[in-house]
C-alpha cells in the first residue's frame, strides 16, 4: 500500500513538473495581439492584412517572411500601406500605383525593388531614387507615379484615401504588424520567432 501510494505521488509530482514547463499556446489579450478600436472588416480587408510602408526597414525584412507565415497559417495576405506621415504617404502612393494597374499586390520581386529604392542609402539623391522607382514600373511596362493620366491619379487617391481611413480608425501607430479579421491586431514584439506570429494568426481566425 505504501508503495502504491509514493507511486502515485511520484507520478502526480511528474504530470505537475511536465504541466508547469509545457508551453501555453493560447496568444494572451495585450501580450500577443489586441482588439482594435473599430471593426475594420467593412473595408473589405483580407482576412490576415499586413500594415506597413516602404518607408520602414523592418517591414522590408518582413517581406522576405511573409510567404513562411503564408504556408504556417494556410492564408494568403492581403496589404494595406500606411499613410500616418508624409514618408509613408509618398510610399503609399508609390505602392498602390503599382496595385492599381496589376489589379493585385505586387510580387516578392517588385516589392524589393520598391522598398530598395524608397530606402536608397546615404549618398544617393532624390533623381536617383526617382529614377529606381520608375525603372520599377516601367521594366514591367506600368505607368510610373509620376506619369499618370487623371483617371489613373483619381484611382490611386481613392485607395490612398481608404488606406487613410482604415489606418486612423484602427489606430495603426507601428508597423510592420497584422490585422486579422478586421478586429484584431497582433503584436508583433510579443513574439519570439515566425512559428510564433503564425500561431497567434491561425489562433485569431478561430474567434469571432
Amino acid at each position: 500500500m505504501k508503495k502504491l501510494l509514493t507511486g502515485f505521488i511520484n507520478l502526480f509530482t511528474l504530470v505537475f513538473i511536465l504541466a508547469g514547463c509545457s508551453d501555453n499556446s493560447t496568444p494572451v489579450e495585450g501580450e500577443q495581439y489586441q482588439l482594435l478600436p473599430a471593426n475594420l472588416s467593412t473595408y473589405r480587408l483580407a482576412p490576415v492584412t499586413e500594415i506597413f510602408s516602404l518607408t520602414c526597414g523592418h517591414c522590408r525584412k518582413m517581406e522576405s517572411i511573409i510567404p513562411e507565415l503564408e504556408n504556417l497559417t494556410s492564408e494568403h495576405f492581403g496589404k494595406l500601406h500606411v499613410t500616418f506621415n508624409e514618408g509613408a504617404k509618398i510610399g503609399a502612393m508609390i505602392y498602390y500605383t503599382a496595385v492599381m494597374q496589376l489589379g493585385n499586390i505586387p510580387d516578392a520581386a517588385m516589392m524589393e525593388e520598391l522598398f530598395a529604392a524608397v530606402q536608397m542609402g546615404e549618398g544617393s539623391t532624390l533623381t536617383d531614387r526617382q529614377a529606381a522607382i520608375e525603372k520599377a514600373f516601367t521594366d514591367r511596362n506600368l505607368a510610373t507615379p509620376y506619369h499618370l493620366t487623371q483617371e489613373q491619379q483619381s484611382k490611386v487617391l481613392g485607395m490612398i484615401q481608404t488606406a487613410n481611413k482604415v489606418s486612423q480608425d484602427g489606430e495603426i501607430k507601428a508597423v510592420p504588424t497584422f490585422v486579422v479579421k478586421g478586429k484584431y491586431q497582433v503584436i508583433t514584439s510579443g513574439h519570439k520567432d515566425v512559428e510564433g506570429i503564425a500561431k497567434t494568426i491561425s489562433y485569431l481566425l478561430t474567434q469571432p
